[in-house]
């Protein structure tokens, strides 16, 4: 290929990095903890687990809150599992008419279960937002909320990010097989981080090319369903997308006393795919014109259609599947292929093994654009050295890099510090949820505002420190809560909830291993560099 091609695309490769790599960090480092965030949630929640619930007994508890609480009949869940997060065995929420489809936790939100006497006992909560706050920074690239224009921007970015995948690889392709797997190790830092930002890259590319093209499809899918109906079916798609063999409309009510109990139901779905495990019933329209149950849980053998696993629908009051479209291992040839590109994105098929690659596979794309953003930063000091033998950098690259310390690094520290804080600041303020928002934003404007005053290599040291103790502080408090129960803290001790303790204790080292290399490469590095402390001492002086 022709070098000024391969200039064109190394350029392309840079500023669609660049535009959106700070974003993507965000995107990259959240999802990582998303495919954990069940896990999370628990270990941050007290301890009020539930026993497993009798399927007999629920069927009285669904028709007798029903009855006092019609309202409820619109949507909602009968929890199966217990966990620690779930003290009631049914849920649902009132979400207000202006509230976005997508945010689950819009309203006011209710748990039931029967007390002693059979009699249904009904009590307003407030859910964790611990692993939602995680997710919405996850879809909307750090933005607080998850609502269309920010789902759009998350589309842009998406797009970008595919421009810097396909540019990236042909700018490796003249040197592909001579320098892919070639990783020199030596005085030569840049020359270095630029042979292990290729490896990385080149080698998790199916992961990246997957992301970023579900992300796109993610972010836009509502115009593309627009889209469709307008062009294709006439305006019908809805009445399309009904379950087949659906119940007609009624035009009286139904009586939820007359459902059929949740044990038959969960048996009918089971006697269809016997290796699926249902773990909540979800109740639309109990009461109206065409009532379903989607009977939600996981086949280990089977891919799940989405992130919180795969569904049958059934009729509540007939029994009869209606669909198995989003049923794992029943899925025809076109609902696969579809399901195939959420499995690949939520790391819903495989088991705990492929979870644990998708984690690492996020933290190593979360590094990718950091390390990306460096490597730009340090390839402009080559080039001023032609006009200066000790040039100093630039204002606009110290801004870059102070940026990007800032924000990557404050998006680590204010998550770690979020985790904490839903287990710290439980039963000691109003709002915990708001709480968490505050806590992570604190956190992450004040190390942006933290690197710009102090310089990016200065203030890498600092946040690098400031995340290995966030990271730390994970596990600390359920040492805490083990050692001095007094403090009102608690530990979970199943093995998730460990693994949630090891794992931070593992991100904290390595955290603070990072923090100690960059301080002693700011003291004996290059001193042209933006990351040298020379340079920050000598602008001191001359100010």
């Amino acid at each position: 290929m022709r070098t000024e091609f391969i200039r064109i695309y190394k350029s392309v490769h840079t500023w669609t990095g660049i535009l959106s790599g700070l974003a993507l960090f965000i995107a990259f480092y959240a999802g990582a903890l998303t495919v954990f965030k069940e896990e999370i949630v628990r270990w941050a929640a007290p301890p009020a687990a539930i026993a497993a619930t009798d399927l007999a007994q629920a069927h009285e508890l669904i028709a007798r809150t029903l009855a006092e609480h019609p309202e409820a009949a619109r949507d909602f869940k009968l929890h199966l599992q217990p966990a620690e997060h779930l003290p009631a065995p049914m849920s649902w929420s009132i979400k207000p008419p202006d509230a976005d489809e997508h945010d689950s936790l819009a309203g006011r939100h209710y748990l039931a279960t029967l007390d002693a006497a059979g009699l249904p006992a009904v009590s307003e909560t407030q859910p964790s937002q611990l692993g939602e706050l995680i997710d919405i920074l996850h879809r909307v690239v750090g933005l607080p909320f998850d609502n269309d224009p920010n789902r759009w921007l998350m589309g842009v970015i998406a797009v970008l990010y595919a421009l810097a995948l396909i540019s990236g690889v042909i700018v490796l392709l003249p040197s592909l097989v001579k320098d892919l797997f070639a990783l020199r190790v030596g005085k030569n830092l840049k020359r270095m981080w630029l042979d292990a930002h290729n490896v990385v890259g080149f080698i998790s590319l199916p992961f990246h090319v997957v992301f970023a093209l579900t992300a796109a499809v993610f972010a836009f899918h509502d115009g593309l369903y627009a889209l469709q109906d307008h062009l294709l079916y006439d305006g019908r798609i809805k009445e399309m997308l009904r379950p087949v063999g659906g119940a007609k409309p009624q035009a009286r009510s139904f009586d939820p006393a007359t459902m059929l109990p949740p044990a038959e139901l969960v048996a009918r779905v089971q006697a269809v795919v016997p290796d699926f495990v249902p773990d909540t019933l979800q109740y639309l329209q109990a009461t109206g014109p065409r009532p379903v149950v989607r009977v939600w849980g996981h086949d280990p053998q089977a891919i799940s259609p989405r992130a919180p696993g795969g569904f049958a629908v059934v009729d509540p009051y007939g029994g009869r599947l209606l669909s198995t479209d989003y049923l794992p291992g029943k899925q025809d040839a076109a609902s696969t292929t579809v399901s195939s590109f959420f499995a690949l994105h939520f790391a819903t098929f495989g088991g705990t093994p492929v979870r644990w690659m998708y984690f690492l596979l996020g933290l190593a794309g979360a590094w990718l654009f950091y390390s990306g953003n460096l490597l730009w930063i340090e390839s402009r000091r080559r080039k001023q050295r032609a006009e200066n033998a000790a040039p100093e950098q630039r204002r606009d690259f110290r801004l870059l890099g102070a940026l990007t310390i800032g924000t990557c690094l404050g998006c680590i520290s204010g998550i770690s510090f979020a985790i904490v804080a839903a287990k710290g600041l439980h039963g000691r303020v109003d709002d915990l949820n708001a709480w968490l928002w505050y806590v992570y934003y604190a956190c992450f404007f004040a190390a942006i505002g933290w690197a710009f005053n102090r310089g990016a290599a200065r203030a890498a040291v600092d946040l690098l420190w400031l995340s290995a103790g966030a990271t730390l502080a994970i596990p600390l408090s359920s040492l805490l809560a083990l050692l001095w129960p007094a403090l009102g803290l608690w530990v979970n001790l199943s093995t998730a909830s460990l693994g949630v303790d090891v794992t931070a204790l593992l991100g904290s080292l390595a955290l603070a291993w990072m923090a100690r290399e960059t301080a002693r490469r700011a003291r004996i590095g290059p001193q042209d560099s933006v990351w040298s402390d020379t340079q920050m001492r000598n602008r001191d002086t001359v100010s």
